[in-house]
C-alpha cells in the first residue's frame, strides 16, 4: 500500500510540475528547473560555443546612415499582446539602380489619458548609395504618412510594370503602395489600397505573394494573429514571484481569420478568404511561398503561433490545407508549437525544398525534411538542430550560404517577448548561427556564432530579419530589427578571405510575370545545387529576390536551368562565376554580368 501511495503522490506531483511549466506554449523539461526567489537579471542566453574559422562579419551599422529604432510602446506598461511581435525589415530595389535599399516598420504607441489609443509611429525607407552609405528618402518617397501601429512588409510587382511595389502590415491595418514615378524627377509611392479593393481591417503580421492561379500577376496571402483589442484586454499575472502582470499568451484569445486575395490585372485585389475555404485555426505569423512538390505551382507554409502550422498545396488555385497529414502541422511530439519565422531551402542536397520553422521557448526550432511525395518529416534531433536546447524565442529565420561553400547555413533572430521568463530563458537573447556541415555521411547543423563578430555575442530583442547581398561583392549580408533598440546591419566579410566562389542569377519573366515557384538547378564541375524563388519568408521581412548560389571552390563554368513557374524549363550554360547574370524567360542568351 506504501508503494502505491508513493507512485500516486509521484504522478500528481508530476502533473502538477507539468502543468506549472506549461506557459505561452512552453513545455520545459522538468529535470531542467530554476529556481523560484528574487528577480535578478540573468546572462544571455548560451553563451556562443567556440567555432574555428575566420569571422563571417563585421557590425558596419554606425558609419551607415541608418539610425533606427522599431517602438513598441512598453513604456506604457499596458502589457499588451501587440508589444511582443515587433518589426520587419524589408530589401527593395526600388529605383532599380542595382543596390538593395532598406525599408523599415516603426511600430508605436499608447496615448491618451488612459493609454489606450494606439498611435503609429513612423517607418522609414534608406536608399542604398553604395560603399555602405545609406540616405533617408522617407519624406521624398511619399512614405512618411503611415500612420499605424506597422509591422511588416513585402515587396511584388503586382501591377507588371517592372516596378516593385510595397505592402505593409500591421494593427488592423494593411496598405499597398505603388511605386510610380515622381513628375519632379525620380520614384514615389502611391497609397491604392482602397483604389485596388485591398480593404484588410484585421491584425496583420507576415504576408506573401505569389501568382496561385497562373495568370502571371501576384495574389496575396496575408496572415493574420489574434482578436485581442483593449475591449478584450484580461489581466494575466506573472510566472514569478513578485510580477504582478504580464503579457498574456495568444492562448487568451481566438485566432482570427487568415486572408486571401486574387489579384485581378493588377487593377484589383479580390477578397478571395472565403472561397478558399480558410477557417479561424491559426495565430498566424510567419508565411512562405514556394513550389515544394515540383509541380511548378507555388504552395503556400504558414507559421502559427500556439496553434497546428498550415500547408497549402495549390491544386491550380485551389488551396488545400494538409499540414498534419503531410507531417509538417506539429512537432516530433505530436503537438504545436509556438511558430514564428518560416524559410524553405534544401538543406541536404537532394533537390527538394525542406520547412524551416523557429519556435517558442520550451520548444525545438523545427527541421520537416521533405520527402517527397506531399511528405515531410521533423528532423531538428537528427540534423543537431536540437543542441541549441529550448531556451530561445526565435523570430527572424532564414536559409543562407553564410561561406558560399554551397550548402544552406541557417541564421535565427531571438528574443523573449516576456520581460521575466521562467526557466533558464532570458528576455534578451542572442542571435545564431548554424553552419551546415557533414557528419557520418549526412548533413548535420553545428552553432558557429562566435564567427560572427561581438555582435553574435549580444543579448537583444530580436524580430525582424532580411538576408540580402547590400554591396553586390557576392556574399550575403543581414539586416536585424529589434524591439526598442537600434536596427542592425550586418557586412559580410567572408570574401575577404576565402577561395570559395559564387554566381548571382537575377530572373526576369516574361512581361514582367511573378515568378516565384520556379526552381533552378546549377550544374557545377563536381555537384548539383537547387534553390527555390519564394514569396515572404523570414517574419515580418522581405529578402533579395535574387538568387545568390556558393559554388565551393569550383572554378569551372556553369550552367543554369529554370524551372519556371506556370511555365516551360530553359538552361543556359556555360556561366562565369563571380557575377550576377540577368536570365530572363523566353531569352536563349543570358545577359551581360553585372560586377
Amino acid at each position: 500500500m506504501s508503494r502505491l501511495l508513493l507512485i500516486s503522490v509521484g504522478i500528481v506531483m508530476c502533473a502538477v510540475v507539468g502543468f506549472s511549466v506549461w506557459h505561452w506554449g512552453i513545455k520545459a523539461s522538468v529535470d531542467d528547473p530554476e529556481p523560484l526567489g528574487p528577480i535578478e537579471p540573468k546572462p544571455s542566453v548560451l553563451a556562443p560555443p567556440k567555432a574555428e574559422g575566420p569571422l563571417l562579419f563585421r557590425d558596419v551599422t554606425s558609419s551607415t546612415g541608418v539610425n533606427f529604432t522599431y517602438r513598441t510602446g512598453e513604456d506604457a506598461e499596458q502589457f499588451t499582446i501587440l508589444e511582443t511581435l515587433g518589426g520587419g525589415v524589408v530589401l527593395i530595389d526600388f529605383d532599380r539602380d542595382g543596390l538593395l535599399d532598406i525599408f523599415l516598420t516603426g511600430g508605436g504607441t499608447f496615448a491618451g489619458p488612459k493609454k489606450t489609443e494606439i498611435k503609429g509611429l513612423p517607418c522609414k525607407l534608406y536608399r542604398n548609395l553604395g560603399d555602405w552609405k545609406f540616405q533617408d528618402v522617407t519624406l521624398s518617397l511619399g512614405l512618411d504618412g503611415i500612420a499605424f501601429y506597422s509591422h511588416g512588409g513585402s515587396v511584388a510587382d503586382f501591377d507588371r510594370d517592372g516596378w516593385p511595389d510595397l505592402l505593409v502590415t500591421g494593427y488592423k491595418k494593411l496598405v499597398l503602395f505603388r511605386n510610380t514615378a515622381n513628375p519632379e524627377g525620380g520614384r514615389r509611392f502611391v497609397d491604392v489600397t482602397e483604389q485596388l479593393g485591398l480593404k484588410d481591417e484585421s491584425w496583420s503580421t507576415s504576408a506573401a505573394f505569389a501568382d496561385a492561379n497562373g495568370d502571371g500577376y501576384p495574389d496575396l496571402y496575408v496572415c493574420h494573429y489574434v482578436d485581442w483589442s483593449f475591449d478584450n484586454h484580461p489581466h494575466c499575472p506573472g510566472g514569478l514571484p513578485g510580477v504582478k502582470t504580464q503579457v498574456c499568451q495568444p492562448q487568451k484569445f481566438k485566432p482570427l481569420v487568415h486572408a486571401f486575395f486574387w489579384n485581378e490585372g493588377g487593377k484589383k485585389f479580390r477578397d478571395a478568404t472565403a472561397e478558399q475555404k480558410f477557417e479561424a485555426v491559426g495565430c498566424g505569423l510567419g508565411v512562405v511561398a514556394a513550389d515544394l512538390n515540383d509541380d511548378g505551382k507555388p504552395d503556400f507554409y504558414v507559421g502559427n503561433d500556439a496553434t497546428n502550422n498550415q500547408l497549402y498545396w495549390n491544386r491550380g488555385g485551389r488551396l488545400e490545407e494538409r499540414g498534419l497529414t503531410s507531417g509538417v502541422a506539429l512537432n516530433d511530439e505530436g503537438r504545436y508549437d509556438g511558430s514564428m519565422g518560416v524559410d524553405v531551402g534544401d538543406f541536404d542536397g537532394s533537390g527538394r525544398p525542406s520547412m524551416w520553422v523557429t519556435n517558442f521557448q520550451g520548444d525545438l526550432h523545427a527541421l520537416y525534411q521533405n520527402l517527397g511525395r506531399e511528405v515531410f518529416q521533423h528532423r531538428s534531433r537528427f540534423t543537431g538542430i536540437a543542441a541549441l536546447g529550448q531556451h530561445y524565442v526565435g523570430f527572424g529565420t532564414g536559409f543562407v550560404d553564410l561561406d558560399q561553400d554551397g550548402w544552406e547555413d541557417l541564421v535565427i533572430a531571438n528574443g523573449h517577448v516576456l520581460q521575466h521568463p521562467v526557466l533558464s530563458a532570458t528576455y534578451r537573447q542572442r542571435p545564431v548561427l548554424m553552419h551546415n556541415q557533414e557528419r557520418n555521411g549526412r548533413r548535420y547543423f553545428v552553432d558557429i556564432s562566435s564567427r560572427g563578430g561581438p555582435f553574435f555575442d549580444t543579448a537583444t530583442l530580436g524580430r525582424g530579419l532580411a538576408i540580402g547581398d547590400l554591396d553586390n561583392d557576392g556574399w550575403p549580408d543581414l539586416v536585424f530589427s529589434h524591439s526598442n533598440s537600434p536596427v542592425a546591419l550586418m557586412r559580410n566579410t567572408g570574401g575577404e578571405s576565402s577561395p570559395n566562389r559564387w554566381l548571382g542569377l537575377h530572373l526576369t519573366g516574361k512581361g514582367n510575370r511573378c515568378l516565384v515557384g520556379s526552381t533552378v538547378k546549377i550544374q557545377a564541375a563536381n555537384r548539383k545545387i537547387t534553390r527555390f524563388l519564394k514569396g515572404g519568408g523570414s517574419y515580418l521581412s522581405n529578402n533579395d529576390s535574387r538568387q545568390l548560389i556558393g559554388l565551393g571552390q569550383d572554378s569551372g563554368r556553369v550552367s543554369v536551368t529554370v524551372q519556371w513557374s506556370w511555365g516551360a524549363t530553359e538552361t543556359w550554360a556555360g556561366l562565369e562565376a563571380g557575377s550576377y547574370w540577368k536570365l530572363t524567360e523566353g531569352a536563349s542568351v543570358a545577359g551581360l554580368p553585372v560586377k
